[in-house]
């Protein structure tokens, strides 16, 4: 048995040039774009039990803020600020679905109204999620509720194309964790908006409900024409929206949890506790478990509703006199546009000054949101990490499967071939950009196979068959093998190509790129199909292997029958390139455990071995032959082990 040489220092080498090569073309703009909010149904639902929550008098208030917001937008408005018979197809968006705009649909209230009043496709998103909603509700297994956030996921990424690049630079949606365990809440809440603090939804949502009370404290107390009314309750109820999105994030598990370390301890963390949920306590001592995250239960919008619904209740109340604060009516200028502060871009907050009559007024808010969990250190909840960052590991495989003849030309009966190979790999984890359905998928592997003798003999004469292996068309063989697997937008290689001009050019559009690639594609039929066998996926031209055979010491040899030579066969020597293309995926199971990942993988493939040299070995004088390409159809079943690089933190998933 030859083996071909390898050569560790050199192929090391390709595989650190690989990886760095990949991390500036596909993983750097992608792990940027990581989404950690949660699904625009929830958010709707929240928001709308909310209001309904408020007394009879707020909520005909708040109908009368509504009609002037509406005034020339009447088509796109609805009739009523919480339209609860709304369903597929809405022909107008209610104020319900405005916090559900906010953060995920857009980056400040301003670009959020902008999106409400003037855009094609916002119909579009309330449609798509309204149908998310309805499946979701009749969905019983796990695989069910993947598959259905999946093609919601895609939806929104054609009608939306920035909805998953918009979320993942900063941790805006998330609560800052506490640095002690004994923090009381008025000290709290100062931290969170303290001028260069890290952005966090409680601090954002503050920063949004106090800009929202100071402008409908204005449209109650002063003159102003219809057209200025108009434009001040817009400016108001968005500020207002933009800042409840965030304070329903709050009651996010995944959220309460804490975000620290990389992208990869991150999201796995936040999706761990969104589905399998945390058991906390308000800031005022009630006990509450929490799941959320397309994960939501009724009794988990009930607590968010319930301190929705207070918010909306100040709100209101400012605008009738009921709430009356120094430093919010204290004559200053009030802008009759939303707020501009853009919570995709900036990553702390700007100053903002609260008098102390506003604190008491703040925190009866607080009092009823989760207590977030410890920072980093003692006392800290379990870590979890997702599949994402570099990689390297190893790629044991065994296939089988058919061939379509001999090389030959003569040899066209069909037979059997089989061997088994060992691969070391490089790459990078994006699985699950945006949910468990994607594939960002990127690696090299580096290795060897070896061929067993194909079942086929060099001519079909029956005194051959008993000889076995030695009188087989194609003998045993080894070769170096080579396997790439690439992620692409809409032709394989795409988003290398595309790489060099697009992130000088226009970076946001090559993110884009990417993120679609690793959800399916432009025409999204490679996007990962969950069931309760295990996961389907169509990968064709996302995977290619390559065999070089003939390149060890020395070329492979073997007869061929020839009617040209003496006796009517020859030996030869050559050296061979196969292809093989992977067309459908299988992984029955799938573990993953700190900073190892390892899953069976099942693959149906087909392609071609192209010969490229042939050398006459005997007998002397002998013609050169002709040899033709051999098409080749199998299985072939791998195990998948990875070692993710880089890693920090506990638990795992």
């Amino acid at each position: 048995m030859r083996y071909p040489s390898m050569a560790p220092s050199s192929w090391r080498a390709h595989c650190v040039c690989f990886r760095a090569v990949l991390m500036c073309l596909i993983a750097t703009p992608v792990l940027s774009s990581v989404s950690f909010g949660w699904i625009y149904p929830e958010h709707r639902d929240i928001t709308l039990r909310g209001i309904q929550k408020l007394d009879p008098q707020r909520q005909a208030v708040l109908e009368k803020i509504w009609v002037e917001a509406r005034s020339g937008f009447e088509t796109r408005l609805s009739a009523v600020p919480a339209d609860a018979t709304q369903g597929e197809r809405p022909n107008a968006i209610d104020y319900a679905a405005w916090p559900a705009i906010a953060g995920d649909h857009s980056c400040s209230a301003a670009n959020m109204l902008q999106n409400v009043l003037e855009t094609p496709w916002i119909l579009d998103v309330a449609d798509v999620c309204a149908r998310l909603k309805n499946r979701l509700a009749v969905s019983t297994r796990r695989s069910e509720r993947i598959n259905h956030l999946r093609d919601s996921d895609i939806q929104l990424q054609r009608v939306d194309p920035e909805y998953a690049t918009r979320a993942g630079s900063n941790n805006v949606y998330f609560l800052l964790a506490r640095t002690r365990d004994d923090v009381d809440a008025r000290t709290y809440l100062t931290r969170t908006f303290r001028e260069g603090t890290e952005l966090n939804a409680l601090g954002t949502y503050l920063r949004h409900h106090l800009s929202a009370l100071k402008k409908i404290s204005r449209l109650s107390r002063d003159s102003l024409a219809p057209a200025q009314r108009g434009a001040l309750a817009r400016a108001a109820l968005a500020d207002e929206a933009f800042g409840l999105h965030f304070l329903e994030d709050v009651f996010a598990s995944g959220h309460i949890a804490g975000t620290w370390g990389d992208a990869s301890l991150r999201k796995g963390t936040h999706d761990y506790y969104n589905e399998h949920g945390l058991e906390t306590a308000t800031w005022s001592g009630r006990n509450i478990v929490l799941t959320w995250d397309a994960w939501m239960r009724a009794e988990d919008a009930e607590p968010a509703s319930e301190v929705i619904s207070k918010s909306l209740a100040q709100f209101v109340d400012a605008f009738t006199g009921a709430v009356e604060v120094s430093s919010v009516t204290a004559g200053e200028e009030v802008s009759e546009q939303p707020d501009t502060f853009n919570v995709c871009r900036n990553s702390v907050h700007d100053p903002l000054s609260l008098g102390q009559d506003v604190i008491p007024l703040l925190a009866q808010t607080l009092r009823e949101t989760p207590v977030p969990a410890l920072g980093p250190g003692l006392g800290e909840l379990p870590r979890f990490r997702a599949e994402l960052g570099p990689f390297i590991g190893v790629a044991p495989s065994a296939f089988a499967g058919t061939l379509g003849g001999g090389f030959a030309p003569a040899q066209t009966s069909v037979g059997g071939m089989g061997g088994v190979g060992f691969a070391v790999r490089v790459g990078l984890g994006l699985e699950g950009i945006i949910n468990e359905a994607g594939d960002g998928l990127v690696f090299l592997d580096v290795g060897i196979r070896e061929d067993a003798a194909s079942s086929q003999k060099i001519t079909e004469a029956e005194v051959l068959q008993q000889y076995g292996a030695i009188t087989a068309a194609i003998p045993g063989r080894t070769a170096y093998s080579l396997r790439l697997r690439l992620p692409f937008w809409l032709i394989p290689g795409d988003l290398i190509l595309a790489a060099p001009v697009l992130l000088l050019v226009s970076p946001q559009t090559y993110t884009q790129m990417a993120v679609v690639a690793g959800g399916g594609g432009l025409i999204p039929w490679q996007a990962g199909i969950s069931t309760f066998l295990g996961r389907f996926q169509f990968i064709l031209g996302r995977e290619v292997g390559m065999s070089m055979f003939g390149y060890g010491k020395e070329e492979d040899r073997m007869i061929i029958p020839y009617p040209d030579a003496p006796g009517g066969a020859e030996l030869v020597s050559f050296r061979s390139l196969q292809f093989d293309f992977p067309l459908l995926e299988y992984r029955p199971f799938r573990t993953f455990s700190l900073d190892q990942s390892s899953s069976l993988v099942l693959q149906l493939s087909g392609g071609f071995d192209v010969p490229l040299s042939v050398d006459v070995v005997g007998p002397a004088g002998a013609p050169q032959p002709e040899m033709r390409t051999i098409w080749h159809a199998g299985l072939r079943l791998a195990f998948d082990w990875r070692y993710y690089l880089g890693s920090s933190g506990g638990g795992g998933k």
